[in-house]
């Protein structure tokens, strides 16, 4: 029994999966320990698994992996994937925006922040790793870490203040500091 599976990722991100001389994607078959078939006009990945491979790699989280390159994240990011606890959240901006351009590009620039710097609080506070790209955010970190993460642009993208939210952040590393604490005194 073998697995295969497409993915589509955005044609401007099909040099980013295959890489200088096909290095990239090589690398990645490797990790990932699938085949991947890369046709770079539709920006379909053809993601392939044989039988015996299946005991040894996870096929759908090679598929995450190709999705999350897609989104935005380098495959270096995106390799993060391939730790058990860890997730991926992709949020679909266009549900608080419609379709309104202007909408989406404000909202955009709310979650990126001047030179980066709201992504990358938001990164350091929640502990994950997030990319804007097109009408997506994604979010890469384990699970209560991606949910929060994604409350945050959630409530960035509903117009709060970002003071708010990195305030919203910092009580819950708190909270998570002292369950832990607390978990070591008992």
């Amino acid at each position: 029994m073998s697995f295969e599976q497409m993915v589509r990722v955005p044609r401007e991100r099909v040099g980013v999966i295959i890489g200088k001389s096909g290095e990239e994607k090589k690398e990645l078959e490797e990790l990932l320990k699938v085949k991947l078939t890369v046709d770079s006009e539709s920006g379909e990945v053809l993601v392939k698994a044989d039988a015996v491979d299946l005991e040894e790699v996870d096929p759908f989280k090679a598929i995450e992996v190709i999705d999350a390159i897609g989104k935005g994240f380098s495959p270096e990011r995106a390799g993060r994937l391939l730790k058990e606890e860890q997730t991926f959240v992709v949020m679909d901006l266009r549900e608080s925006t419609g379709s309104s351009k202007s909408s989406m590009e404000r909202i955009k620039g709310r979650i990126i922040g001047e030179n980066g710097k709201a992504r990358r609080v938001i990164e350091e506070l929640s502990g994950t790793s997030i990319s804007v790209y097109g009408h997506y955010v994604a979010i890469i970190g384990d699970e209560s870490h991606a949910k929060l993460a994604s409350e945050a642009i959630s409530m960035l993208a509903r117009g709060s203040e970002h003071r708010t939210v990195y305030e919203t952040l910092q009580k819950a590393r708190t909270k998570e500091k002292l369950d832990r604490l607390k978990l070591w005194e008992d």
